[in-house]
C-alpha cells in the first residue's frame, strides 16, 4: 500500500459536491485505465470530501452522485474524470521517470532498418527533444511508445520488429540459461536432441539481440550455439 506520505490527491467535483481521495501516483494512469488495486494504489480505502482534514463523504452522497458506494469504482471515476493534484517536483519525477520507461522501452523494440542493429537511448532521447515530443506522466507506456514512434521517425530510421533465433544448449549451459533465455521472448518450440542437447526457436524484440547474445556467451561458455532464422 502506498504510504500517505506518497500519495497525491486526486480530487472530482460534481452536484456541489467535492470529492477526494489518496491515490499512488504512479497507479493514476493504470486507474484511468479501469483497473485498480484497493490495497496498494490508495493510501486509505475512502472517498473524502476534504482527505487533509479527514472528513470522509457521505455514503447516500456517494450513491447520489456515483450511483455506487464501491471504493473501487468510485475511484476510478475520481481519477478519470477529476484532476490528480501534484507538486512541481512530482510531477517533474514522474515525467523524468515515465520518459525513461519510454526510452527504454523503445531501445528494447526497435532497430535501425538501414543497419539491423539497435538504437542508443541517447540516440531516441536526443530525437524526442528535436521532435518536441511532450510525454503524459498519467498515459501507459505503451500508449507514448506508439506517439513518440510517429514523431521521431521522420528525423531517424527506426521499425519495430521481432526476429527469430535458434538457439542450442549442451551440457550445463542449459540449467544456466533456460530461464532467463525464455524472459527474452516467445518460445516457439523446442526440443531434446539424440545427443542430449536443448534446442529451441525464440522470438524476441530486435533491439534485445545483442543483449541475449552477451548472455548466452557470458554464461555457457561455449557450450552454446545461436543462429539468427530468417
Amino acid at each position: 500500500m502506498v504510504s500517505i506520505d506518497d500519495a497525491v490527491i486526486a480530487r472530482f467535483e460534481s452536484h456541489g459536491y467535492k470529492f477526494e481521495i489518496l491515490v499512488d501516483p504512479d497507479a493514476a494512469g493504470k486507474i484511468r485505465s479501469g483497473k485498480i488495486d484497493i490495497e496498494n494504489d490508495l493510501a486509505i480505502p475512502e472517498v473524502f470530501k476534504d482527505a487533509k482534514k479527514g472528513d470522509r463523504s457521505n455514503e447516500e452522497i456517494l450513491k447520489e452522485v456515483f450511483k455506487t458506494t464501491d471504493i473501487g469504482q468510485i475511484a476510478i471515476e475520481i481519477v478519470r474524470r477529476g484532476q490528480i493534484q501534484l507538486t512541481t517536483e512530482q510531477r517533474k519525477e514522474m515525467l523524468e521517470r515515465k520518459k525513461k520507461q519510454v526510452i527504454n522501452e523503445i531501445v528494447r523494440e526497435a532497430i535501425n532498418p538501414q543497419t539491423n542493429t539497435p538504437i542508443p537511448a541517447i540516440r531516441i532521447e536526443e530525437a524526442m527533444e528535436e521532435a518536441k515530443v511532450r510525454i503524459d506522466p498519467f498515459k501507459s507506456v505503451e500508449e507514448q511508445v506508439q506517439t513518440v514512434l510517429k514523431a521521431i521517425r521522420v528525423l531517424i530510421p527506426i521499425r519495430i520488429e521481432k526476429v527469430r533465433l535458434g538457439i542450442k544448449l549442451a551440457g550445463d549451459a542449459y540449467g544456466k540459461l533456460y530461464g532467463d533465455i525464455s524472459k527474452f521472448g516467445n518460445i516457439l518450440k523446442e526440443e531434446w536432441s539424440n545427443a542430449g542437447e536443448y534446442m529451441c526457436i525464440i522470438e524476441i524484440s530486435a533491439g534485445l539481440q545483442g543483449d541475449l547474445m552477451d548472455l548466452i556467451n557470458k554464461k555457457a561458455h561455449g557450450e552454446a550455439e545461436v543462429k539468427l532464422l530468417k
